[in-house]
């Protein structure tokens, strides 16, 4: 009996399967911070924009910074609304517009927050990204029947601890998976 009600993903991470060759999300880890009746919408964590930084940000939106502010990496969330900012961050959790993903993790894109960041006063745990990842009605969950997605809980440590390019493979493993046995073909009981 298949269930139709699968659960909504906000909070949990979806992991790009081996066999999903869209180059947008080629073994991409992305935390989803929303998920609904209208769509899901993600950041992807394991993806920098090389030749972006700080400073280049800060700049563009006019801001003052700090100089420790001018090199911090900035990710390529996904492929939508790539000209926004989003920033996927851990505590403290009063920005504008805030929204919680999961206890310990929220995404703002308010420029309260981004001020914050350039003068050294935001979040301890942060990664700033632009644009994001997003899915139509039922389009991620038709993506995991289908095998192109692992998912599990978000694991914060990934997201801030772990470097960038080690990321798919450290969650893969933490789900208990050996990422070099990991199938593309997809098993339904």
């Amino acid at each position: 009996m298949e269930n139709k009600d699968l659960s909504y993903l906000k909070g949990q991470f979806i992991i790009a399967m081996p066999a999903l060759n869209d180059p947008n999300f080629f073994q991409t880890v992305t935390c989803i911070s929303e998920h609904n009746s209208d769509g899901a919408v993600g950041i992807v964590v394991n993806r920098v924009l090389s030749g972006l930084s700080g400073k280049i940000i800060f700049d563009e939106l006019k801001m003052d910074y700090i100089p420790e502010a001018e090199n911090i990496k900035i990710h390529l969330g996904g492929p939508v609304h790539i000209g926004e900012i989003f920033v996927l961050h851990g505590h403290p959790f009063e920005w504008e517009g805030c929204l919680m993903v999961t206890p310990y993790l929220a995404m703002s894109n308010t420029r309260d927050i981004l001020d914050a960041i350039a003068m050294g006063r935001g979040p301890e745990s942060y990664i700033i990204s632009l644009g994001c990842a997003g899915w139509g009605p039922g389009q991620l969950e038709s993506e995991i029947k289908d095998n192109a997605w692992l998912t599990c809980p978000v694991f914060e440590d990934v997201v801030f601890d772990i470097p960038v390019d080690a990321r798919w493979n450290e969650t893969v493993r933490k789900m208990g998976i050996d990422p070099f046995l990991l199938s593309d073909t997809a098993g339904h009981a």
